[in-house]
């Protein structure tokens, strides 16, 4: 196989993630026809199929699935040596992929690039906002250099680092502003409202009230958190959200917050990164940047609050 190259296999990679050629093309910004072509080659070179193809969609053979496993390992290790360069080269990193979960990229992403633009002057910030089992994934394929997210992932290959703890609040309807904050078996048998399943928010929520995966008709799923407080704000139940969400989903809802007694709902938020990337240094210094923004953005947000 003396004729395998970066560039197909990195097109292999692509059309493995997207299973469909138009959307891998565009991701490697080339023609669709070359794209298949590309492809084609490679199954040459190789002797065996690594697509199954139909009118809507490509998947995997067996072997394609063996070898995609294989290919992720050698661009990881590919991007990594970039990586090295790159932080011999710099006295900081130059680009930096960070990906996020959506129950704080609205309230902690504005913040933070700011904060980070202004601490690193010409770095190049991508985002990547997506569930925390994605952003594991990407991590581990080299596709991202770091990720904010609920600790702990438990991924033996990622370094956490823990930035804060935030409580939940309780949303409920305006009329029960001043009224006792129900126990948390109570809230069990109240119409409650949840992000849909994937969200790590949501299972924090479900064990906070005891609920387990047999009980699925006791929850109303909703696909944000600005969605439940509306849903709340309609009178159709009540959700928690985390504390940092507070300003910005009440200022267009009509609704009440309030306050668990102790043991609060909360949750730690953190960076995670690869054991193996050579940035560790840059992302330590990164992580320390984020952990000073929001905490300036929390304690702001608690004065706000009083």
């Amino acid at each position: 196989m003396k004729n395998l190259t970066l560039k197909q296999l990195r097109y292999f990679e692509a059309l493995a993630r997207d299973g469909r050629f138009r959307r891998a093309a565009e991701a490697c910004a080339i023609s669709q026809p070359a794209l298949s072509m590309q492809i084609k080659e490679l199954e040459q070179e190789l002797g065996s199929e690594l697509f199954e193809r139909s009118a809507r969609e490509v998947k995997l053979t067996a072997f394609g699935q063996t070898f995609a496993l294989r290919v992720r390992e050698i661009l990881r290790a590919v991007d990594e040596l970039g990586e090295l360069a790159r932080a011999s080269r710099d006295s900081f990193l130059t680009r930096l992929r960070i990906g996020i979960i959506p129950t704080i990229a609205p309230y902690l992403l504005p913040v933070i690039i700011n904060d980070l633009n202004k601490t690193f002057a010409g770095i190049q910030i991508e985002v990547r906002e997506t569930q925390t089992a994605k952003l594991v994934q990407e991590l581990a394929q080299g596709q991202l250099d770091t990720a904010i997210v609920a600790l702990p992932v438990s991924e033996p290959s990622l370094t956490e680092f823990e930035l804060f703890k935030e409580e939940f609040v309780l949303v409920r309807r305006p009329e029960d502003e001043g009224k006792p904050v129900p126990e948390r078996e109570a809230l069990r048998e109240m119409r409650l409202l949840l992000l849909e399943e994937g969200h790590c928010f949501r299972d924090q929520a479900l064990s906070f009230c005891k609920i387990g995966p047999a009980r699925p008709r006791e929850v109303m799923e909703g696909s944000s958190l600005s969605t439940l407080v509306q849903m709340v704000s309609a009178g159709i139940g009540i959700t928690l959200i985390p504390e940092m969400a507070v300003p910005i989903e009440t200022r267009s809802a009509q609704v009440s917050i309030s306050r668990f007694q102790s043991p609060q709902p909360s949750r730690t938020i953190g960076m995670v990164w690869r054991n193996s990337t050579p940035m560790a240094k840059q992302l330590l210094q990164v992580s320390e940047a984020v952990r000073r923004s929001a905490e300036a953005m929390r304690g702001q947000c608690a004065g706000g609050d009083g």
